[in-house]
């Protein structure tokens, strides 16, 4: 009896597994109780003595494809991970500002320091080209040897006053790098605030036209493939006042 069963067990597993089947890259249909060589690049199925399909086994990628399906999806996945950056700055966008006007508004706070950076680096730099003229005239007194003392004979300058015109020629280059600095900045102020208020122009108008789904994503994969969003919980924090 045992030996039976054992045999009518295997008998069935045989039935179940029957063959391999695929169409070859010329298109000639292949089938074999074990995978036929010519299946190794193409779709292949496993199926019954009767036909019947039991399951579908793809070809072994190749080292290139391989490589290239990990390229797709890292392709892929930066992608979604640029979307969902673009999306939360457009909700930003969207939250922050409701009118072109304040736009022009929050530009003109931001500029407003960057413009009193500008004056406080041009009155100082006002102030070292007086030093520098004052220490170049010094300078030039004892290059031409006008010093009573010296008798018409020039002198070397001291070195204190040969330090002290160098470190105001170095500041200006500094003061004149940073006032270039700064008018850059403003530059890259206005071009943002104008980068985005066009962006924000551009999706109200989106969703004027019911262009524009505002909702979250999980919302919106849940609404298309017809999945109901269980309602959000509400967490509190309690806290627990001693009686008096």
């Amino acid at each position: 009896m045992r030996r039976a069963m054992l045999a009518l067990a295997m008998a069935s597993a045989l039935a179940a597994h029957g063959a391999y089947k695929c169409k070859d890259e010329r298109g000639v249909t292949l089938i074999g109780d074990t995978p036929p060589a010519g299946c190794a690049n193409v779709v292949m199925y496993e199926i019954s003595r009767t036909g019947a399909v039991l399951r579908k086994i793809d070809p072994t990628p190749t080292p290139e494809q391989l490589k290239a399906r990990q390229e797709e999806a890292e392709r892929a996945k930066e992608a979604a991970k640029a979307a969902a950056e673009q999306r939360r700055k457009d909700l930003a966008l969207l939250a922050t500002y409701s009118s072109e006007k304040e736009f022009d508004t929050s530009r003109d706070i931001n500029l407003e320091p960057v413009d009193l950076r500008i004056k406080s680096a041009h009155e100082r730099a006002e102030a070292v080209d007086k030093r520098i003229k004052e220490l170049d005239d010094e300078m030039d007194f004892y290059r031409a040897g006008k010093s009573a003392k010296s008798k018409g004979k020039g002198r070397e300058a001291p070195l204190q006053l040969i330090s002290d015109l160098a470190r105001a020629r170095k500041e200006k280059e500094s003061l004149q790098a940073a006032i270039a600095g700064y008018e850059k900045e403003k530059v890259e102020i206005r071009e943002r605030y104008a980068v985005d208020k066009k962006r924000w122009v551009e999706l109200k108008k989106l969703h004027r036209e019911g262009k524009l789904d505002l909702r979250d994503p999980k919302e919106i994969e849940a609404a298309r493939k017809g999945t109901p969003q269980k309602p959000a919980v509400k967490k509190y924090n309690l806290y627990l006042v001693p009686a008096n």
